[in-house]
């Protein structure tokens, strides 16, 4: 009997040890990490008299992950973290202009990178495929995939956007935009990060327009039909400070209208 409660003394007093003990960048074990963008082209849609879309592949990642047993008095968080790094979205109407989405903070270098997050989730992603929530005390692992997809599905009008009229005078669309996303375990107690993956892609986009032609044939793609493929970094990377919070991307871009001639304007302001 006595050996029993020995042998049964030992298993709680591991348990307790698993339970009390700091969880580290060793102990969480990530397999399957994906990272692609669908090989496909950019679709462009010419079904509106005012403005042309364009749908691009998605960016998608994934990941499954063993995490160990989390201590009592802890909450993790384990997910995706995306922050721009790097702009440029013209829009060009003949030698009239361009408009541009621009983010005045990266454009001018005040920021090494802005918040990609939903707008709620800070610093996150997103928060349903994009994060899982593990409260201590767990007993044993805990096992999940998390996973994100991005793409852009923006519109773009036919007519200079700071005028009256509706003539369709766009020629050319150009877009070249960089990301960083992390693959991050964070304690919501400590707020300890703990890195576990870094990966780069970039989407570019080139659209030649002929507005004399009619709706439905004026547009076609230029350049890469294909994307690039994303890279999984070897070495960690560090998240900069503005990647974590507000503002995100789409609250912090302006348009502005940049004509060949006078000065530039702000269409839309940020949020």
């Amino acid at each position: 009997p006595s050996s029993s409660v020995g042998s049964l003394g030992a298993a709680e007093a591991r348990l307790a040890l698993a339970l009390f003990s700091r969880i580290k960048r060793e102990s969480i074990v990530v397999y399957d990490l994906s990272a692609t963008i669908d090989h496909c082209p950019t679709v462009i849609e010419e079904n509106s008299p005012i403005v042309l879309r364009y749908k691009t592949p998605y960016f998608k990642a994934s990941a499954r992950i063993v995490m160990p047993p989390v201590p009592r008095s802890e909450t993790w968080v384990v997910g995706w973290i995306q922050a721009c790094t790097q702009m440029e979205f013209y829009n060009v109407y003949g030698d009239i202009g361009m408009s541009s989405w621009e983010l005045p903070h990266l454009r001018d270098g005040l920021v090494r990178a802005i918040s990609d997050s939903d707008g709620v989730s800070y610093p996150w992603y997103g928060n349903t495929t994009e994060t899982v929530t593990i409260v201590g005390p767990t007993s044993k692992p805990s096992r999940f995939i998390v996973s994100m997809n991005d793409n852009f599905y923006p519109s773009v009008t036919w007519a200079v956007p700071v005028s009256e009229s509706n003539t369709p005078l766009l020629t050319n669309i150009k877009r070249d935009q960089s990301f960083t996303t992390w693959l991050v375990a964070l304690n919501t107690t400590t707020k300890e990060k703990i890195l576990l993956h870094t990966i780069k892609w970039r989407m570019r986009v080139d659209i030649v327009v002929d507005p004399c032609l009619p709706l439905g044939s004026r547009s076609r793609l230029v350049g890469r039909v294909h994307q690039d493929q994303p890279r999984v970094l070897s070495r960690m990377e560090a998240i900069p400070p503005n990647a974590m919070g507000r503002p995100n991307a789409n609250d912090a871009q302006v348009l502005m209208w940049r004509p060949r001639r006078g000065h530039p304007l702000v269409v839309i302001p940020p949020k």
